[in-house]
């Protein structure tokens, strides 16, 4: 009746530590999906504020295709030298 009883025992710990162990995992699963989410949600933001800035230098600079600032500032630096 000793064994049985021991037996029970263990198996209801090793089910209660397999329960517990996987309400721990699905936490942390949780917690890594919002974070990713969140910075997904941050990321796109980031990158409609660059589009909107690209959008705002282009209309600056006009449709007529006038120089890029990156040919401008090798200018500057070639007059320099």
């Amino acid at each position: 009746m000793q064994d049985s009883d021991d037996s029970k025992q263990s198996t209801a710990d090793m089910t209660a530590f397999v329960q517990n162990l996987l309400q721990q995992m699905q936490s942390r699963f949780q917690t890594m999906s919002e974070t990713i989410v969140t910075k997904i949600d941050e990321m796109g933001s980031r990158i409609n504020d660059l589009e909107q800035s690209i959008n705002e230098l282009k209309t600056e600079m006009g449709a007529d295709g006038s120089l890029s600032p990156i040919a401008s500032s090798q200018e500057k630096h070639e007059d320099s030298a």
